[in-house]
């Protein structure tokens, strides 16, 4: 059995999740190794970066909101499109799903709070 999002659109929710209860641990391992977040706060690559610039998103009262409004997925790789921004997914040989690039406007939600 496969640990981790099986489709696009479950790891969109594991993000959200990992938000929500501030886990840096689990936000970077939703990230494929060499990965980039890129945020309207800052730019981070890899594991280690990522959960830090997702702690300096909180400390800004940033969440993330899973709501992808379009999903193309070609073979292993989607983009995921989404009102607060733009997620490249790839599909592992083990099946799960990760994150190589997210393209996130923390401005982006309603009344320009999360």
């Amino acid at each position: 059995m496969v640990s981790g999002a099986r489709s696009p659109e479950e790891l969109e929710t594991l993000f959200e999740d990992a938000f929500v209860v501030r886990d840096r641990a689990a936000v970077a391992t939703l990230f494929e190794d060499g990965a980039v977040l890129d945020a309207s706060t800052g730019q981070a690559r890899g594991g280690d970066q990522i959960g830090r610039l997702a702690a300096a998103m909180w400390d800004g009262d940033y969440s993330y909101l899973a709501g992808p409004e379009r999903v193309v997925q070609a073979r292993d790789t989607a983009a995921v499109i989404g009102r607060q921004g733009v997620n490249v997914v790839r599909r592992g040989v083990d099946g799960r799903w990760l994150y190589a690039i997210s393209l996130l406007d923390v401005h982006a939600t309603e009344g320009g709070r999360p």
